[in-house]
């Protein structure tokens, strides 16, 4: 064919999906001609409504899970007369909810219509819990309330990444779950700035003590955000009432064509199928202790501030000196993140961080001097951009359906999470000033991570291979069903879906 024909073949191609578009109720903007500019324009939308409402909510859903540490400097184990082993109860027990309630969280998000109200909703009640925690006057008090505040919050950052994989494609995700994560990061500078001036400047004010005005502010925070929350966070693709229906067509569109099939359920697809499916496949599991090898290894971050004190410095100064590191962490997080999404690798930006952790934790171990450890606290804080992308690759590597896409992620979460529960123990004031024990844990977990992540990879290497043999299978079942629904929904047949489908091979 010469090349004049090919272009002629080509125009001809282009005037059929545009005309087949165009007979859309709701297809304009799907126009080769105009779809460039109106995807940019939903992408910009969604990052200035989507992304700032998240950011903040997870900024405050971090300040008020790690108030207590703060807390502990201004009075709070003295006054409720907390042990160690006590306080440290105080922080596993949260965890010990956190944990179970992300799975049936995410369940429910799937399934539900509306998650505008149903997050807002988790938020309100954390922001009142943990208001409440400022009133408890013993040690059975701030643990119930700390039992009760890891229930809401649970519903959160699986909940946020999952419905981040339902707007963005995969070369689109790291990036957002990354500038989301940064909210958590730049959380522990804010969260160190915002207790260093209601610590020093609340205590005694209406003869309360400041530990308990630092719940009382920043739960009150909290519940106004999530008020706010209702009005700016967005539902699904389908159902997202500020977009118009040809704006709705389009982020469906998106996601199609970035896995080769729509990304929704099928009739036969419940909830707990999704649950089943994700149990059953041997990534998650992996994925699942991966995590919380790796929150063992990082669970430095419940006791910052304890950390920081080693230095020697008066409770202010430790917790003004606690906020640069997490600053430079939130712009490593983000650039560790751009970056991955603009070559698609992930086991390398996940555990070139950690491996960052690891040299802090030797530098800890080898020195007692104040400008060591402070580099080794630097260190250290930037290990979560490879937390960052965590999820992130859960979601690459357990794309569809979504039904089980939130379940793996409530899994890898939450099971992870016993990581953080178990470092709670690992950080004992016996071990202080140096924490040899605990950074000697700490290089193990990561070590283990590290395997596992190695792991991950060798599996999705294999399964894009096979990928490469298996063609007729998408032709049958659920999966032709979801290939039908993507070619519905773009206006094209079923056979160039197919060829779309076949494009798909998972991240590593």
């Amino acid at each position: 064919m010469s090349l004049e024909e090919k272009k002629i073949v080509e125009v001809d191609h282009i005037s059929q999906r545009r005309s087949s578009n165009e007979s859309l109720p709701d297809g304009e903007l799907l126009a080769a001609d105009v779809r460039p500019a109106a995807e940019r324009r939903l992408v910009r939308m969604l990052d200035m409504r989507l992304l700032p409402t998240i950011i903040i909510i997870f900024i405050m859903n971090y300040i008020d899970r790690v108030a207590v540490t703060a807390a502990r400097l201004k009075g709070l184990s003295q006054d409720l007369g907390l042990s160690d082993i006590q306080y440290a109860t105080v922080l596993a027990v949260l965890y010990a909810s956190y944990v179970p309630s992300q799975i049936p969280s995410n369940m429910i998000l799937n399934r539900i219509s509306r998650p505008s109200y149903y997050i807002p909703t988790c938020v309100v009640l954390w922001g009142l819990t943990s208001a409440l925690t400022g009133v408890a006057k013993n040690y059975s008090g701030i643990l119930a309330a700390r039992i009760f505040v890891g229930v809401p919050e649970a519903a959160f950052y699986p909940g946020a990444i999952y419905l981040l994989s339902r707007w963005y494609t995969r070369k689109e995700l790291a990036f957002r779950s990354a500038i989301l994560y940064g909210g958590l990061l730049i959380s522990n500078a804010f969260g160190s700035l915002m207790a260093a001036g209601i610590l020093s400047g609340m205590d005694g004010k209406r003869g309360i003590r400041a530990w308990r005005w630092l719940f009382y502010i920043e739960g009150a925070i909290t519940i106004s955000i999530g008020f706010c929350a209702v009005f700016l966070l967005p539902d699904y693709p389908h159902n997202t009432r500020w977009l118009s229906p040809a704006q709705r067509r389009l982020a469906q569109v998106r996601l199609a064509e970035d896995a080769g099939e729509a990304d929704e359920d099928v009739a036969t697809e419940s909830a707990f199928t999704g649950l089943i499916m994700a149990l059953k496949d041997p990534k998650v599991p992996i994925f699942a202790v991966m995590t919380c090898a790796q929150l063992l290894g990082l669970g430095f971050v419940n006791f910052f501030p304890t950390i920081a004190g080693t230095l020697g410095f008066n409770t202010t100064v430790t917790l003004l000196v606690a906020a640069p590191p997490w600053i430079v962490a939130t712009f490593v997080c983000c650039l560790n993140a751009w970056h991955a999404d603009r070559s698609g690798e992930r086991f390398l930006h996940i555990c070139v961080p950690w491996w960052g952790v690891i040299v802090g934790y030797i530098i800890g171990v080898s020195t007692f001097s104040i400008g060591g450890r402070y580099v080794a606290m630097f260190l250290m804080a930037c290990g979560y951009a490879g937390f960052a992308l965590t999820l992130v690759w859960v979601s690459n590597a357990v794309p569809r359906p979504p039904a089980k896409r939130s379940a793996a992620i409530a899994i890898v979460n939450g099971f992870g999470n016993l990581g953080n529960l178990i470092s709670s123990y690992t950080w004992k004031a016996a071990w202080g000033p140096d924490y040899h024990q605990s950074m000697y844990i700490g290089i193990a977990g990561l070590g283990l991570a590290t395997v596992l992540a190695f792991v991950i990879r060798f599996i999705l290497v294999s399964q894009n291979k096979r990928l490469d043999r298996e063609e007729q299978d998408m032709q049958k079942g659920a999966q032709r069903q979801r290939i039908e629904e993507a070619a519905r929904l773009e206006g094209i047949t079923f056979e160039e879906a197919l060829r779309r489908k076949r494009g798909f091979r998972y991240l590593i």
